[in-house]
């Protein structure tokens, strides 16, 4: 019975998250509040850890330049919302790429370095207009600085993850891993 409840709450918890990634604006603007925008949704959390994952798994170049490709386009998608240019479909492509991406990784696809970094920074480029059109131009530049900053850790944290369970040959649970976050996504989707 104690085990279900607590299923029962994680998983009421766990369907609260994604609101508390999109606090009062009237809040945006600190070094703090940027940082802390990631690791609050879990539509930003799962596909940063999973960018790390799946440049570990592809292994050499990808190690730094997929993730790299993620922050970096991510940034020029937070300036374009911040200077006012709209992208369609911003919330649909997000949680899609928490699928596609989990699905990569679920299906060990590893592809050329620069392809690997296109397919990031495709989805980087929504990542950053998502987190720009909820700031608008108030103190955007801190903003924007310290949500890259936790971006690129929990980036860390995928390769250390991914390089852990590649470097101890464990490929079923980095196929795991990759099912679930794409669970996840699919979840988000209907939610």
């Amino acid at each position: 019975m104690l085990k279900r409840l607590s299923l029962a709450a994680a998983t009421l918890f766990a369907a609260t998250v994604p609101a508390f990634a999109h606090i009062n604006p009237a809040e945006h603007g600190s070094l703090v509040t940027g940082f802390v925008h990631p690791l609050l949704g879990w539509d930003h959390m799962l596909v940063m850890v999973a960018v790390g994952i799946w440049a570990a798994m592809i292994g050499g170049r990808a190690l730094w330049a997929v993730p790299l490709a993620f922050v970096a386009v991510m940034s020029a998608g937070f300036a374009l919302a911040v200077a006012g240019i709209a992208l369609p479909f911003v919330e649909p492509v997000v949680l899609a790429s928490v699928v596609a991406l989990g699905l990569l990784i679920a299906m060990a696809v590893k592809l050329p370095v620069s392809l690997a970094a296109t397919i990031v920074g495709a989805f980087a480029l929504f990542h950053g207009a998502a987190h720009g059109a909820e700031l608008g131009a108030s103190g955007a530049a801190i903003f924007g600085l310290s949500f890259a900053m936790a971006t690129a850790l929990l980036h860390g944290g995928g390769l250390l993850l991914g390089n852990t369970l590649v470097r101890t040959a464990n490929p079923i649970l980095l196929r795991a891993i990759g099912a679930l976050s794409a669970g996840a996504g699919l979840y988000l989707m209907a939610g």
